[in-house]
Order: C-alpha cells, then structure tokens, then sequence
C-alpha cells in the first residue's frame, strides 16, 4: 500500500511540474508580444492518509500526535498577473498604452472581448483595429461633434474624409482710437431736384415709381415699369458693393427710398441707453422725401461714413438715371476709422464685414465713439447689421461696451441662419496721437473656411481630437475602458484577449481616468510583463521537482523489484 501511494504520489508532482514548466515557457514564448500578461502556478496538498489521529494526554501519559501520510499536491490555481508591463514610445499616433488597471473594449464577431494589447490601427474603413481586426470601441460624436455617451460604438478616424467648417461666433478687436480728435456733430445730406408725378403734383411716399418725373422734366418718366436699376453708391470715397432693384407696376416711391437707405446702410436708431442723436438741422439719418417732391438723403456722422450720390451712380437698361443730388453745407464730420475683416458661416462661406468708429462725445472723464456694422453679404437688403457705442475712461480704458453682439442674416443659402457673432471690444485702446489717428483691426475669430481632417490626436482621457488643415481641432470620439472587479476570473481566448467568466463579474465600463480604469498614453505602447529572470529561476525549479519526483518513481521500483526477488 505505502509503495502504491508513493508511485501516485510522485506521479502527481511529475503533473504538477509539468503544468508549471507549461506555464513557464508560455510566458517566456510571450516576452515579446505587447500586453501578455504572465502567470504562476500555486500548489495545495491534497488530502493525506491517517494513520492515526493520536490521542489525549492523560494522568499517566502526555498523549499522542495524529500520524497521517500525505498523497501529494494539486494544482489549485493558474493565477494571471495583471500588473501593467514596461510602456515603451512608438512612431504611430493611434498606439495605445494604458496606465492603470482598465482594458480596451474591442469588438468581433462574437461581442466584445478585451485586451491590453494597445496596438492599433485604422483600417480601409478608417475603424481603428487591431492586428486580429477587432474594432476599438467607445463614444461617438453627433453632428456638432458632441459625445455620444450613452452607448458605446465603433471608432472612426475619416483621415482625408471628413470636412468640416466653423461658423464665426466670436471676434475679437484691436486697435486705439484718437480721443481729442474733432467730435461728430452732422452727417452728410444729399438732396435731389425737385420731383412731381404724371400729374404735375409732388411726388409722396405712395407715388408709383414708374410715374416720377423731374419737375424740370415733366414729360419723361425716371424708371419703367418692368426694368432693373443699379445704384454703385460710395461710401467714405470708395465704391461699396452695389445694389439692384426690380420696378413692377406696384413699385411706390417708398420702395426706392428704401432701396436707398438699404444701399448705403444708414443706421437711425440706436439702443435704447445710446441713441443716435439727431443733427442741428433736426434731418434724422435715413431717406426722406419733402413736402415739395424733394428727396433727401441723410448719412451717419463721421467722415468715413460721408456719402455721395452723382449722376451716373444709378443705371438702368438703357444708361444712366438723369437724377443727381447736391450736398449742401453738410458733409460727414469727426474723427473716425474704418476696417473690413472676414467671418465665416456654417458652412465655411467667407463674409465680409465693415466696421467703422465716430468720435461721438467726450467730457472731462470719458470718451464715446460710435461704431457702426454693414455687410453687402448679409441675405437681407439692408447692409446694416447694427451699430453701438464704446466708452473709455480718462486713463483710455473700455469701461463700457455695451449692445456688443450682432447677427448677419444667411437665408439665401444653406448655412444656419441668423448668424450670431459675439464681439469683444476689450482690447481697444482710447490712447493714439494725431499722428497715427484713429485705427480699428481684427484681432482673432473662431470661424474658418473648409477643412479636411489630416491628422488626429489622442488625450489622457481618450479624446480623439481631430485636425483639420484649417486649423479646427475637433472630437471625433472618446475612447471608453472596461474594469472588472475579478479580472482572475477572465478566461483567455486568445489573441491577446479576454473574454468575461463566471467569477470575473460584469464589465464596468469608464472613460480613461476614471472609476480605476487608469488614462491612456497615445503613441507608446504597453510591453510584456513577463520577469525573463525570475521565469529561468523557476523553470530550474520545477525541473529539479521534476527529477526529483522521478527519482522516487525509480526508487520505489528497485523496491518492487527487492521484493519480487523474495518470492523466488
């Protein structure tokens, strides 16, 4: 019996052994694929043989000890070690390391498996994959580039792809405007000859526009029915964009008045706090037309804002419109600037727009310029956009800036209308010299024009931010770890994965730096944690067990045959 025993005894450290030289050389065949995890091999005694189980001392006897024989050992766990192996720097971006205790979610065929493994790549669908063609998962974007959190999805990098444009919402302004500079007292006034209709009478606000004529010229109507005119108006002494109007059979004399004012973008109404004040001659600023069939033109104070209307400026199908206006003693006044910047809408479309500052008032504590807004590429007819004030202290600062924001209409295409920018006014300065004068700029403006994503960068936090060759940055995804509370109870299933088992728990899932899962390093990747020396020491172990429980095979042989020698 003692023989037999010690036969099944040795016979199962020679297993045991050879389940730990199995595991030894997995994981030195594994140093080098990145993100192997190493294993050991724990023992435990299986049940031993009694032989007695002693007894109690008594008066006369210090009792006995239980005399039991061992049967060997069982393997009692293969346990993974799941401490983070050496991170090493690689040469492409979408490589990933994880600094923590997280996996990567990645999807095949059969669900979601998980993996240390951090070497990706994008595929001819642009997903980033692995080398077995599992798909990182985590959190997509919609489409104003948001994250998606509440479910996971496969991510994709479209390099080359995916365009993208930025609306203006922002701008921000530079520039010093001159304090004791000549104050804004009157705009310019353009007057016309005097006007009648068919019937000899001045022209009103509801004459037909096919029926007004000079009053010098009674006989020869201004405009036809069914023609287009073309007014070239200037602005400042440079032409602004031009502006067209269809005369039908129901156009009135209020339909050109308006054609007009909208033409040079006349501003009369200011916020309420800051209104725009009426000149000495009590004319408010617009287009209006006199008791007698004058019409008169009145512009915005500044000198940049001077207008002027010759003949020749207005043009219909058969050459110029015989109507000139004559500036009287009022012409545009006040120190003033102006500047024109691009913006962008939805789509990336470029809009230009016209700024231009009038010093409006000044007192022994603070100054106020007027700023007025127009853009010919605004949907509406009116290329005024809006007009308000800055305020600086006696030391030049802004101290007030009030109605800072404006809004360009794009209904005539496909971008998003109203178009809103925000304008910050902070960085002008109230301090500049005769000399340099009054001087507006751009300084920056979140828009920009189409852009072709180029290239991509990834957070700590798994951010993918994409770049775009027009200098947008924009998320593109987040990549989201899994943790699990027993990562010992995952069952390997190759390829560098993991698959949930039964005692493993469910996966929790988290973005990177979160809930334990660990950040993420872009560009590196997580090597081996296979200890190559501590692997060699063990193998040279388990083979002295191994030859050691052999040797008690051999041992208990030459016993058996002693004792098949005393049978003879």
């Amino acid at each position: 019996m003692g023989l037999t025993s010690a036969l099944n005894t040795s016979l199962n450290g020679l297993t045991l052994n050879e389940t730990t030289i199995d595991v030894l050389g997995n994981n030195i065949a594994n140093a080098g694929t990145n993100g192997f995890k190493a294993s050991r091999v724990l023992f435990s005694t299986q049940l031993a043989r009694t032989l007695s189980v002693g007894s109690r001392p008594t008066a006369t006897n210090g009792g006995t000890n239980p005399q039991q024989v061992g049967l060997g050992a069982i393997t009692s766990a293969i346990q993974v070690d799941f401490t983070g192996g050496s991170i090493t720097n690689s040469t492409s971006p979408s490589d990933l390391a994880i600094q923590g205790d997280g996996f990567f979610i990645v999807r095949g065929q059969e669900g979601n498996v998980y993996t240390r493994n951090g070497n990706f790549g994008l595929n001819s669908r642009s997903y980033l994959t692995n080398a077995q063609g599992l798909i990182l998962q985590g959190y997509g974007v919609d489409d104003n580039f948001d994250l998606v959190t509440t479910t996971t999805t496969d991510l994709r990098i479209p390099l080359g792809d995916l365009q993208v444009a930025a609306a203006t919402r922002n701008i921000v302004l530079g520039g010093a405007l001159f304090p004791t500079g000549e104050v804004g007292t009157q705009g310019t006034l353009l007057q016309s000859p005097p006007m009648v209709d068919g019937g000899g009478n001045p022209v009103t606000a509801g004459t037909l526009l096919s029926d007004v004529r000079l009053a010098s010229n009674p006989g020869t109507p201004l405009f036809a029915s069914g023609e287009t005119f073309t007014i070239n108006p200037v602005k400042g002494g440079r032409e602004i964009e031009p502006l067209s109007l269809d005369v039908t059979g129901t156009t009135t004399f209020t339909d050109f008045m308006n054609f007009l004012d909208n033409a040079y973008g006349l501003q009369s109404t200011g916020s309420p706090d800051f209104p725009i004040p009426t000149d000495a001659d009590g004319i408010p600023v617009g287009v209006h037309v006199t008791a007698g069939g004058v019409l008169q033109i009145k512009g915005n104070r500044g000198t940049v804002n001077d207008i002027d209307l010759p003949v020749g400026s207005l043009n219909g199908p058969n050459g110029a419109v015989p109507l000139g206006f004559t500036a009287g003693m009022n012409r545009a006044n006040g120190e003033s600037t102006t500047t024109s910047f691009i913006v962008y809408d939805s789509l990336g479309q470029a809009i230009t727009v016209r700024m231009s500052a009038t010093l409006e008032s000044q007192d022994s504590n603070s100054t106020t310029f007027r700023y007025f807004l127009e853009s010919a590429d605004d949907s509406d007819a009116d290329i005024s956009l809006g007009t308000g004030v800055v305020i600086f202290d006696n030391l030049g600062r802004v101290t007030q800036a009030p109605d800072a924001v404006f809004s360009i209409d794009r209904n005539s295409t496909a971008a998003v209308s109203p178009l809103q920018i925000n304008i910050d006014l902070t960085n002008l300065s109230g301090i500049s010299s005769p000399a340099a004068g009054s001087t507006l700029s751009l300084v920056s403006q979140d828009g920009s024009d189409p852009g072709t994503l180029t290239s991509f960068v990834i957070d700590e936090q798994g951010v993918v931010n994409g770049v775009f060759d027009n200098g947008i940055i924009r998320t593109l995804g987040q990549i989201v770890l899994a943790r699990f509370t027993n990562p010992q109870g995952l069952l390997q299933t190759g390829g560098d994965t993991f698959r949930e088992g039964v005692g493993s728990g469910l996966p929790i899932h988290a973005t990177p730096g979160t809930f334990g899962t660990g950040t993420v390093r872009a560009g590196a990747i997580e090597l081996s944690n296979t200890d190559i020396g501590r692997n060699l020491v063990d193998l040279i172990v388990a083979s002295t067990n191994y030859r050691g429980n052999a040797r008690v095979i051999s041992s208990v042989q030459q016993l058996v045959d002693e004792l098949l020698v005393l049978g003879r």
